[in-house]
């Protein structure tokens, strides 16, 4: 069945026009300026269409398979579900969850406890069809953990493994170089002044040992399937150099200005939260992600860990920050998409999947009317 939206704003990658698209199950089938006069058409009435928003790393899944410190959810495919819902109802159509292999050493130990059930959730809910929007998997490698490979072997030829990050959460590195902001993350989020200072110790004393054995090992693991390899939380340009040389092609919430300068002078596509966007700024003394948007530094944005924050950092870069509208909107969508080699999604434009958003903007906050995924309503 066709479903045809007019007096709509379509947001085009470089123009909004007043138009009409039309889409069913087998993708867009018209994006047209002016109005419709087919007696099935939808007059919304202004509002925004976008395509659906591509998500590359969102940390969201996790709250729902521990909602309480100490609480493991029994029933992991219904935490996955509800997880699948908040993210449609943020306007997500394509999401890789982000899954944390490897033990963190941080607040967030309780990350491998949960990995496997995770992962066969995911598994399941795909192989059912149960959810709302696309699911593939952004396996995140805690590089410092000694079990790393062990984690993450069985899943190297999983199919819905499609992005690889390599993560060094080593104190005193990359995002926690200011160990202040570090216990202050820790410590809110469970641990002791006394544990913390203690795993400080371990993590220096082993972290550096074991990124140095995984960080090769994990890439010759991905890349003989042409998995996209991504760094994070570059600091300087040595972390950008080491990354090239491992072959990424991302990196990942680059930290300061120099680190996102040598990654957009050497042909890696930059990827910040919007989060910080929304706030501000970082909440662990990272670069302002708006000034990095405002020197052209960015490609892309995450909503890492609030799903909503995507469309609202959007609509704050256009009203406070100068960048036009399909220019923001380009970095939850198609240039996204493009990164990750999505060639049938992101633009609205026929022939591609009909995954769609229509929302409207009250000042800086975006309503959502409705999500489509492949041309049915998710939300």
């Amino acid at each position: 069945m066709q479903t045809v939206l007019t007096n709509a704003r379509l947001i085009l990658e470089d123009e909004i026009v007043t138009g009409t698209v039309a889409f069913d199950g087998s993708g867009i089938t018209a994006v047209d300026q002016g109005l419709s006069s087919l007696p099935e058409a939808i007059d919304i009435g202004g509002d925004y269409v976008a395509p659906g928003l591509v998500e590359m790393h969102t940390d969201n899944m996790e709250k729902h398979f521990m909602p309480r410190p100490k609480v493991f959810w029994p029933n992991g495919l219904a935490a996955a579900l509800v997880h699948d819902a908040q993210m449609a109802a943020a306007g997500v159509t394509t999401v890789y969850d982000a899954i944390c292999a490897g033990t963190p050493f941080s607040a967030k130990d309780y990350r491998k406890d949960i990995f496997a059930d995770v992962m066969k959730a995911l598994a399941e809910g795909r192989r059912e069809g149960v959810f709302r929007i696309d699911h593939r998997i952004h396996m995140r490698c805690e590089l410092t953990s000694p079990d790393l490979l062990t984690d993450i072997e069985p899943y190297q030829d999983d199919d819905l493994v499609q992005l690889v990050s390599l993560m060094d959460h080593t104190p005193g590195q990359r995002q926690w170089r200011n160990l202040e902001h570090l216990k202050t993350y820790a410590v809110g989020n469970g641990k002791t002044v006394a544990e913390f200072e203690e795993d400080v110790v371990v993590r220096q004393q082993e972290g550096a040992a074991n990124v140095g054995r995984n960080w090769q090992a994990v890439v010759e693991m991905f890349r003989a399937r042409g998995i996209p390899i991504a760094t994070h939380d570059d600091t300087t340009v040595e972390h950008v150099e080491e990354g090239l040389a491992s072959g990424a092609v991302i990196s990942e919430f680059p930290t300061t200005v120099e680190a996102a300068t040598a990654a957009k002078q050497r042909g890696l596509a930059t990827i910040a939260g919007a989060p910080n966007v929304v706030r501000g700024g970082s909440h662990s003394g990272g670069v302002s992600v708006a000034e990095l948007a405002e020197k052209g530094l960015l490609d892309g944005l995450s909503s890492d860990y609030v799903p909503a924050s995507l469309l609202q950092a959007v609509l704050k870069l256009h009203a406070g920050h100068g960048i036009a509208l399909p220019q923001a909107m380009g970095m939850v969508t198609w240039k996204v998409a493009d990164i990750l080699g999505l060639k049938d999604r992101g633009h609205l434009r026929a022939g591609l999947r009909a995954d769609l958003v229509r929302f409207k903007a009250l000042g800086p906050t975006p309503v959502i009317a409705a999500v489509w995924s492949q041309g049915q309503r998710a939300f």
